[in-house]
């Protein structure tokens, strides 16, 4: 008898308790040689008080097998209920997403028959850090966090991904052409990790026209990476275009645990109707086999339900009276899987995985490097200002009594003094830039106590201040960006 794995597992709520019955019964008769362990998270411990979704006996099944398989999770309505998937994948490290999308033509309808990508998101930084600030009666602001090592550990995990699962291409999505720091060290870090894997084509493309070709042109692309934002928003238009985000599956990988999980959620409105589909989650299971090094089983449940979707067998969400012959409920349909272990499909190329393939990849980022040289040589002070215009805000700090030089005023990044062309600026939220020197190749070091006494005489104006920026250089460079119109 093999030794079983073990793995933790949590039905959800909504329509979680069904398709997992129906994921499992297909895993028991498939003999797949797994343990599995209960846990209750979701909608139950939300209301019994813990905020995060999850009880603390929770967590010590996790740390113990490191492999969970988790139904859709419904989120209570209201304030002060944290986000249960964030929570898990900030606190186990899962810091990449993988979703394949891939269509599954005629048999579910699409327009792209021959699409098959893999969408690997970056999962722990960017604005889903969730750090979020209401400075003033109008504005309110998100963070948007990005490090280096962050940005190598998953471009690093893209690279090994294509090359474990023979895919040739990698394409990178990022907006730097106007988020020039944050975007620019992810499409930076991606340019020098690129030339390790000389194997393997890559290109680079602008998230936005990147979206748009995903949507009308997914047959050219393989492996996609990008950060925390745009990967959700490209994994959910890559599902629906491939037919259906019901059958979609994702892992959620770190370099010592792992979640899977169907992308879609909870649908509380079918629940306990027998109709909701379970081939997201099924194919999320089939990732875990490969995950857990089980790939003989993963690969005969997915031929199984290859077999079945040729065969016309379908749940009413993919169900078309040109291509199906019977519309089954949430158990008939996992009985046909489990008639069809075994089988091949005839239609589809019949899978074959690999032993030792799986996608366990452990990418640390945080290469030593030589540090920068970083010189402080300026301070932006942001305000909540609902009372003076932008003329007569310049003109009472350029007479306070400071080294550093007022450089100009902005509002939401676009500079409303000296010499604004706008004709009504937005003045309420402003930053006041502070530099050593008016010409940025003049920058001189200045010093933390020139800051306090500065922000001291804002006070003493009245004036208030609800954040500050120091400005620095890195090796001579500015660390900071220039604002519209500067």
């Amino acid at each position: 008898m093999s030794l079983k794995t073990p793995i933790t597992l949590a039905y959800g709520d909504g329509i979680g308790p069904e398709i997992m019955q129906a994921t499992l019964a297909i895993l028991d008769a498939a003999e797949a040689p797994i343990s599995a362990e209960v846990i209750e998270i979701g909608e139950k411990a939300y209301l019994n008080g813990f905020t995060s979704g999850i009880p603390h006996t929770a967590w010590t099944s996790l740390k113990r097998t490191k492999v969970l398989l988790k139904g859709p999770i419904t989120t209570p309505q209201g304030g002060g209920y944290k986000s249960l998937n964030v929570t898990l994948r900030k606190t186990l490290g899962l810091f990449a997403n993988v979703r394949p999308c891939v269509s599954f033509s005629p048999f579910v309808a699409t327009k792209h028959p021959d699409m098959n990508l893999v969408i690997i998101r970056e999962n722990e930084e960017g604005t889903y850090a969730g750090i979020e600030h209401r400075q003033t009666d109008e504005v309110y602001q998100c963070l948007k966090l990005v490090t280096r090592p962050g940005c190598e550990r998953i471009i690093h995990y893209a690279f090994e991904y294509a090359r474990k699962f023979n895919r040739k291409k990698v394409t990178c999505l990022t907006k730097d052409n106007i988020m020039k720091m944050t975007d620019g060290i992810f499409h930076q870090v991606f340019n020098e990790i690129a030339q390790e894997y000389p194997d393997i084509k890559t290109e680079h493309l602008i998230i936005d026209i990147g979206t748009a070709l995903v949507a009308a042109q997914p047959e050219r692309f393989e492996v996609i990476v990008t950060s925390n934002l745009y990967g959700d928003i490209i994994s959910d238009v890559a599902a629906q275009v491939a037919g259906s985000v019901g059958l979609a599956g994702s892992s959620n990988v770190g370099n010592h645990m792992a979640m899977f999980e169907a992308i879609h959620g909870s649908a509380p409105d079918i629940a306990g109707k027998k109709l909701a589909n379970p081939s997201g989650l099924l194919n999320a299971a089939i990732q875990m086999l490969i995950h857990i090094n089980q790939p003989d089983t993963a690969t005969l449940i997915e031929n199984a339900w290859l077999k079945t979707l040729e065969e016309g067998i379908h749940t009413a969400d993919i169900y078309s009276s040109e291509h199906s012959k019977q519309k089954a409920n949430t158990e008939e349909f996992a009985k046909a899987v489990i008639d069809r272990l075994g089988q091949q499909p005839a239609h589809f190329k019949p899978v074959s995985y690999q032993q030792n393939i799986r996608a366990k990849i452990e990418c640390y980022g945080a290469k030593k490097k030589t540090l920068a040289k970083k010189i402080l040589v300026g301070v932006d002070i942001f305000l909540d200002n609902p009372r003076l215009t932008p003329e007569e805000l310049g003109r009472t700090l350029e007479h306070i009594h400071t080294p550093l030089k007022l450089i100009l005023i902005t509002s939401r990044g676009l500079k409303i003094w000296p010499n604004s062309m706008i004709d009504a600026p937005y003045a309420n939220h402003c930053s006041c830039r502070f530099q050593s020197a008016a010409q940025t190749d003049q920058l001189t070091p200045i010093t933390h106590q020139e800051i306090i006494d500065l922000l001291q005489q804002f006070n003493r104006l009245e004036l208030d201040v609800i954040k500050t920026e120091n400005l620095y250089t890195f090796d001579g460079k500015l660390g900071f960006s220039l604002a519209q119109g500067q």
